[in-house]
C-alpha cells in the first residue's frame, strides 16, 4: 500500500468515526497535510468512490466534508428506516431561507421588507436550527446583523457550494410556472 492508498485509508476512517461534517482545515493539522494537497486527496476520493459505484460517497462543502450514503441507494435505505419521518420547513421558513440564501449577507430588515411582513421568528427559527446565522454587522446606524446561510444549508439541500444554488432569474420566470396545454386538459378531465 502506497502513502496515498494509506491517507486515504486513514481519513475515510476518520470520516466514518464522526458521523459529522469535518472542517477541512482541520483535516489538514490532522494529517498535516497543506489545503492543496487535502483537495487533491479528496477528489481522488470521490472519482475512486464513483468508479467503484459504492454505497458510500463524499460530501464536501466550501468548508467541510462528510462520508455519506450514496443517493443512488435511497430507496433500499429507506425500505430500512420505514416508516421514514421527515421534518419539513413551513413556508415562511422556507421564503425567509431562500431570501437569506439568495440575498446574503442580508438584515432582518430587509429581509422584512422583501417578504412584507416580520420575520424574526422564522430568523430565529432558521438560527436555532442551524440553517442561518450571523456573518457581521452592516456599516450603517445601529449596525444590524448581517445572516447567511451555513454550511449545515448547502448539506441539507445537496449543494457543495453557494454557486450550485438555482438561477434565480430562471426560477422566477413567469412562463415556467404556466402548465403546458396538455397537463391542463388532464387535470379538467380527472376532476
Amino acid at each position: 500500500m502506497n502513502d496515498r492508498d494509506e491517507l486515504l485509508s486513514a481519513l475515510e476512517c476518520v470520516l466514518f468515526v464522526s458521523g459529522e461534517p469535518i472542517l477541512i482545515d482541520e483535516l489538514c493539522k490532522i494529517f498535516d497535510i497543506t489545503m492543496l494537497e487535502m483537495t487533491a486527496l479528496l477528489s481522488h476520493a470521490c472519482k475512486l468512490y464513483e468508479e467503484q459505484k459504492r454505497g458510500i460517497v463524499l460530501h464536501i462543502t466550501d468548508e467541510s466534508v462528510q462520508l455519506v450514503s450514496n443517493k443512488k441507494f435511497s430507496y433500499y435505505v429507506e425500505e430500512f428506516l420505514q416508516p421514514t419521518q421527515t421534518r419539513t420547513f413551513s413556508q415562511a421558513l422556507l421564503e425567509t431561507l431562500t431570501i437569506v440564501a439568495y440575498r446574503q449577507p442580508i438584515t432582518r430588515a430587509e429581509i422584512d421588507f422583501i417578504r412584507g411582513v416580520r420575520s424574526e421568528y422564522s430568523i430565529s427559527q432558521l438560527i436555532k436550527q442551524g440553517f442561518i446565522k450571523e456573518c457581521g454587522r452592516k456599516e450603517i446606524i445601529g449596525r444590524p446583523q448581517l445572516l447567511g446561510t451555513t454550511d449545515k444549508f448547502l448539506r441539507k439541500f445537496g449543494l457543495h457550494s453557494l454557486a450550485d444554488l438555482p438561477n434565480f432569474d430562471s426560477l422566477s420566470d413567469p412562463n415556467r410556472l404556466t402548465l403546458p396545454e396538455d397537463d391542463d386538459k388532464e387535470i379538467i378531465e380527472s376532476v
